[in-house]
């Protein structure tokens, strides 16, 4: 078996790894369902937070609103999105994490999933060339000593090419959007630009 066989293969295998994870199983009101997508050859990473609700009913990552912002701002199309040998998408949380008892926002996602799958996953992943982080959590551990996303965000040409951080695609982001004109004028852009480099 060539070399590169054998890294699907291993691939493969961590993902089932994953999906058939219930480490936190009691702490998630839902039950398990990892959701995440990878290939070996993918050049693009979108590090997000957890799986919502409605991601966690229909399966697939990014596959409502903030999805279709989120596509736009790449300048890709469905297809492409959910080709894994073009994006890998792998948020901080695997799993639906819940919500707050006073029912405005997600939970956190869960510590397990990074501890225990992220080192793994992220080496088998050697063609990542932009790594795009999306949260507090994503910017946690991707960019240890960060100073926030609007700061991380403004100051994007000093981690450019090979990183970007965004906003949300959440339409509860919108005021934040709507107080920094640059990212559509200025990131934005830029960012469709080197996507459309890595995908063609």
């Amino acid at each position: 078996m060539s070399k590169p066989a054998i890294q699907a293969c291993q691939l493969d295998n961590l993902l089932g790894e994953i999906r058939r994870c219930t480490l936190c199983e009691p702490h998630l009101p839902l039950g398990p369902r990892p959701i995440l997508q990878a290939g070996e050859n993918a050049r693009i990473l979108i590090a997000g937070q957890a799986p919502g609700r409605l991601t966690h009913a229909k399966g697939r990552p990014f596959d409502d609103a903030s999805g279709e912002r989120l596509r736009n701002w790449l300048g890709v199309d469905r297809d492409c999105f959910y080709d894994p040998a073009r994006f890998a998408i792998v948020p901080m949380g695997f799993c639906f994490p819940g919500t707050h008892a006073h029912g405005r926002g997600d939970l956190p996602p869960r510590p397990e999933c990074a501890a225990t799958w992220h080192q793994r996953l992220l080496g088998q992943l050697p063609h990542i060339e932009l790594t795009l982080l999306l949260g507090k959590y994503a910017l946690d551990y991707h960019l240890p000593g960060h100073q926030g996303l609007a700061v991380e965000a403004g100051r994007w040409q000093q981690h450019w090419p090979s990183l970007m951080v965004l906003p949300h695609p959440s339409p509860r982001n919108n005021l934040w959007l709507k107080r920094h004109p640059w990212f559509e004028t200025e990131c934005l852009p830029a960012l469709r630009q080197r996507i459309a480099s890595l995908i063609d």
